[in-house]
């Protein structure tokens, strides 16, 4: 029995084997791209919850801007968030916006933020994206 050996194979199987790999190359980053998570992202009901009335008052007035639709104290706000923690329920791109919350004392944009899906469902982080809290009127 002979081995299969790379510098046996003539130029054309050579070419079969390469196309083949490409072949198959694409076909896995086509899966790994297309492949729905299955554990990440939490669900709304896995997601802590805090009513309006239990926020700080910057937090409301952040809402109110929010529904209002601006004006906005800061340049970013209304920007794309784009879940890259995992922590909100998975969503297409552009479905979450974020919106900073006014930290007094603070002079930059601090970590207080609002996640916004259509002015209608909003979450609350006020560590830099690290945990989330529904709000629930």
């Amino acid at each position: 029995m002979k081995m299969f050996l790379y510098r046996d194979m003539t130029p054309m199987k050579s070419l079969h084997l390469a196309l083949a790999l490409a072949g198959l190359l694409f076909l896995a980053s086509f899966a790994v791209l297309t492949a729905q998570p299955q554990d990440r992202g939490a669900s709304n009901s896995a997601i802590p919850s805090i009513r309006v009335s239990d926020l700080p008052s910057e937090v409301r007035a952040t809402l109110a801007l929010i529904r209002a639709g601006g004006p906005f104290p800061h340049a970013r706000d209304g920007s794309v968030f784009a879940n890259r923690e995992a922590l909100l329920p998975p969503a297409a791109r552009g479905t979450y916006r974020e919106y900073t919350v006014i930290t007094p004392g603070r002079r930059d944009r601090g970590a207080r933020r609002i996640v916004a899906v259509k002015r209608a469902e909003f979450y609350y982080t006020e560590d830099h994206y690290r945990s989330f809290r529904r709000i629930i009127e």
